[in-house]
């Protein structure tokens, strides 16, 4: 694993990689900042694009990411993760509108579960989902840094409408 920690608006994030594509993004100083095993490799030259994406979408250069992905996760997880790229930027939605977007309309605690475990947060956008009645809820690495995103993206359009 390769692996850069730069600083950002919102605190120092920490990027991780291999061949296979972008495993992990965390806020280093969010709620779960990430140890670093000592086998993983700095090397900010293989991470520059993922920087240099995450740099412009902070500005408001860049709605969409063009990242490969690599997330690990259970089948159900990744189905999850897949229907959170599915929402728009500057968006937002419901845990239940995820379930029903991947085929399982009660299971609105398991997707909560799943979006809180997204190991690619910002460029698999689970800060675009919201409580049912519109509330900002649970976020991993802290509500703080939810709604500086939301605010970033103006994101309070409920989608889909």
């Amino acid at each position: 694993m390769k692996y850069d920690i730069q600083d950002t608006d919102i605190g120092p994030i920490l990027a991780v990689a291999d061949h296979e594509g972008l495993r992990y993004i965390r806020f280093q100083q969010g709620t779960h900042p990430m140890d670093i095993p000592e086998v993983w490799e700095k090397n900010s030259r293989f991470l520059a694009p993922v920087f240099d994406q995450i740099h412009a979408y902070l500005r408001g250069a860049l709605t969409c990411f063009d990242l490969a992905l690599a997330p690990m996760g259970s089948r159900f997880q990744k189905s999850v993760w897949a229907a959170l790229l599915d929402v728009p930027y500057g968006h937002t939605a419901s845990y239940r509108d995820i379930a029903v977007a991947i085929g399982n309309p009660k299971a609105c605690r398991a997707v909560g579960g799943a979006n809180g475990n997204n190991p690619i947060p910002i460029i698999i956008p689970c800060h675009r989902i919201i409580g049912a009645d519109g509330k900002l809820v649970g976020y991993s690495s802290g509500l703080s840094i939810k709604k500086k995103l939301l605010a970033l993206e103006s994101a309070y359009i409920v989608y889909p409408k």
